[in-house]
C-alpha cells in the first residue's frame, strides 16, 4: 500500500510576514508515531508542508492528514481534491475532534480522540474493505506501541529534530484549552512506560531534547525516574511544566541535574480574577517570583506564556506584563490574544454570551480576536499585544532582563538566546532556505550548556518593579497568585491521536 501523510502549512506560509524559523523548530512527530503501525512492506512518505512543497499530483492508496484549527480550510482542501480522484482520505486532530461534522464532509474516515489505539484498529478493517467513517477514542495506554519513524522525517529541515513525547495530555482542566475536548471519553493524563522513554531517548542522536510534553513534571513518579534513567548521558532538554510543579517538592533539581535547561512555563496573566475564571488552579496561591528565583538558582532558562484579552483585563495589562516579564528577567515570552476555541468550555461560555464575532478559523491563531473582549474594545487587544512584542524583544528590555541572574554565564546566555530568536530573522530565512538548520543544532546546544552560580552579586533586585497592589483586585506578584496555562500549545505537534 502506498501511503502519503501530510502535514498541511497554515495559510499565513504564503504571508510576507512569514517566520520560516517558527515552523521549522520540530516535525510532525505525531503523524511520524502513527506512521509506526503500518506493515514493513507498505510505502510510505510523509510531508510537512511548513518546510517542503507539496505536490498533489499523485497517486496514493491513501491519504492521512493532520487538521488543527489554523490550517483546518487547507486541510480540507488537500482532502477534497485526493478524494475526487477517488483516493481514500482520513482525517484527525484536535480540530477535527472538536468539530467532527464539518471534518466528516471532507474525509472518507475521521478519528476523533488520540489515535494511538483506534489507528491501528482501523488499519486492520482497511485490508478488510471494512473502514468506519468514525473512529472514537476510548482505551488509553501508550504501552507497547512501535517504535516512532524517525526515518521518514528529514532531520536537516528542522532546527529540533530531536523532539519526543512521552506522556499525552494534562492532569489540569483549564476552560480555554483543547484537551478536556480531545480526551473526552477516557483518561485526560496517562505516561509512557518509563523504559519505553528511555529506550527512544537512547536512539536519538546528539545531545539536545526537546520533550513537547503539555507537562513533563505532571506524573512526579514517572518524571522522578525519568530524570534518575537520564542522569549521565549527558543530554541538555527544553520542556513544559507547570508554576505549582516548579515550586512543589525537588522534582525540578532532579530535572536540572537530569539536563533540564530551558523550560516553558504558563503564566498567563498579572491577574488573579482571570486564574479563578479560567479554572487554572495550579497557579492559584503561587509566588510567580519564587518560580523565577528556582528556576534561576538551577540555571534554566525560561519562556513565560501569556494570554490577552481575557474578562478581567484592562488596557494597562500589555504594560505590566512586559515589564514583569522584563524585570524578572523572563528570558523569552510568548503572548497570546485570548482564543475561544470550539470544542472547549471558554468558547461555550462566549458563544452563550453571544461575544463570538467570527467563525472564520484562519483567524484563531491567537493573534486576531475573535471575540467581544470586555474591558477593552478590539483596536486596543490587537494593539497591545503587538506592543507587548515589539516591547519586550527591544533592544533596552534584552538587555536589562539579561542582567537579572545570578550568573554572569546566564546572563550572557540569555541574552544570546533571546536576540538570536528574535532578531536575526534574515539570518534564520537564509538558513533555512539554504537546507543547513543541522548546523545550527550545535550552537543551540552550546547556548544551553550547563550554568553554574557565581557571586555575580544583587543583579535581581537592582531592577526589580514594585509590585502590584491588591487595591485594584490585582496580583502583588512578588508575593501572591497569578494564574493561566497556556492557550495554544504547540498546536502543530497534535496528530491524529498523538498530541
Amino acid at each position: 500500500m502506498k501511503v502519503k501523510m501530510i502535514l498541511p502549512a497554515l495559510l499565513e506560509a504564503e504571508s510576507p510576514a512569514w517566520r520560516p524559523v517558527k515552523y521549522s523548530l520540530f516535525p510532525p512527530l505525531g503523524l511520524a508515531s502513527l506512521a509506526s503501525h503500518f506493515d514493513v512492506d507498505d510505502e510510505v512518505t510523509l510531508v510537512d508542508q511548513h518546510v517542503e512543497k507539496l505536490t498533489l499530483d499523485d497517486q496514493p492508496d491513501l491519504v492521512v492528514i493532520q487538521v488543527y484549527i489554523t490550517n483546518a480550510y487547507r486541510a480540507y482542501a488537500i482532502a477534497d481534491h485526493y478524494r475526487e480522484r477517488g483516493i481514500t482520505v482520513v482525517l484527525g486532530g484536535l480540530h477535527v475532534t472538536s468539530l467532527p461534522q464539518e471534518a466528516a464532509l471532507h474525509a472518507d474516515t475521521i478519528f476523533i480522540g488520540p489515535g494511538d489505539s483506534t489507528f491501528p484498529e482501523f488499519l486492520k478493517d482497511l485490508k478488510r474493505g471494512k473502514p468506519k467513517h468514525e473512529y472514537r477514542s476510548v482505551a488509553r495506554s501508550l504501552d507497547n506501541l512501535p517504535p516512532v519513524r524517525r526515518d521518514l522525517i528529514k532531520r536537516g529541515l528542522y532546527l529540533v529534530p530531536n523532539s519526543i513525547v512521552v506522556t499525552r495530555g494534562c492532569p489540569f482542566h483549564c476552560s480555554f484549552c483543547y484537551k478536556d475536548a480531545f480526551f473526552k471519553g477516557g483518561r485526560s493524563f496517562y505516561t509512557q512506560r518509563v523504559d519505553a522513554a528511555l529506550s527512544e531517548i537512547e536512539r536519538l542522536p546528539g545531545k539536545h531534547l526537546y520533550f513537547l510534553d503539555d507537562h513533563l513534571l505532571g506524573n512526579r513518579k514517572f518524571s522522578t525516574q525519568l530524570f534518575d534513567g537520564m542522569k549521565g548521558m549527558g543530554r541538555l532538554f527544553q520542556g513544559a511544566a507547570t508554576v505549582d510543579s516548579v515550586l512543589r517538592g525537588d522534582l525540578i533539581e532532579k530535572a536540572a541535574d537530569a539536563g533540564l535547561r530551558s523550560l516553558f512555563v504558563g503564566f498567563e496573566s498579572v491577574n488573579s480574577a482571570n486564574h479563578s475564571a479560567t479554572g487554572k488552579i495550579q497557579n492559584i496561591n503561587r509566588e510567580y517570583s519564587a518560580v523565577v528565583e528556582r528556576l534561576d538558582d538551577l540555571g534554566i532558562m525560561i519562556n513565560g506564556s501569556f494570554v490577552f484579552g481575557l474578562d478581567h483585563d484592562k488596557p494597562d495589562v500589555f504594560d505590566r506584563t512586559v515589564d514583569w516579564a522584563v524585570s524578572q528577567g523572563i528570558t523569552t515570552a510568548t503572548f497570546h490574544i485570548a482564543t475561544p476555541y470550539p470544542g472547549t468550555e471558554y468558547h461555550s461560555e462566549l458563544d452563550h454570551q453571544g461575544r463570538i464575532v467570527s467563525q472564520d478559523w484562519d483567524k484563531y491563531d491567537t493573534r486576531h480576536v475573535v471575540f467581544k473582549p470586555k474591558l477593552m474594545d478590539s483596536e486596543t487587544l490587537v494593539n497591545g499585544y503587538h506592543r507587548a512584542y515589539r516591547d519586550f524583544y527591544s533592544w533596552r528590555n534584552i538587555s536589562v532582563a539579561s542582567r537579572q541572574h545570578n550568573s554572569i554565564k546566564h546572563c550572557v546566555k540569555h541574552f544570546a538566546y533571546s536576540t538570536g530568536w528574535r532578531k536575526f530573522e534574515p539570518l534564520w530565512d537564509i538558513v533555512i532556505r539554504a537546507k543547513q538548520l543541522r548546523f545550527m543544532t550545535s550552537v543551540l546546544e552550546g547556548v544551553l550548556s550547563k550554568v553554574s552560580k557565581d557571586n555575580k552579586g544583587e543583579s535581581r533586585s537592582q531592577y526589580d518593579q514594585p509590585p502590584i497592589t491588591s487595591e485594584t483586585n490585582e496580583v502583588g506578584l512578588d508575593s501572591q497568585p497569578i494564574v493561566m496555562q497556556r492557550l495554544h500549545k504547540r498546536d502543530l505537534t497534535r496528530s491524529l491521536g498523538s498530541p
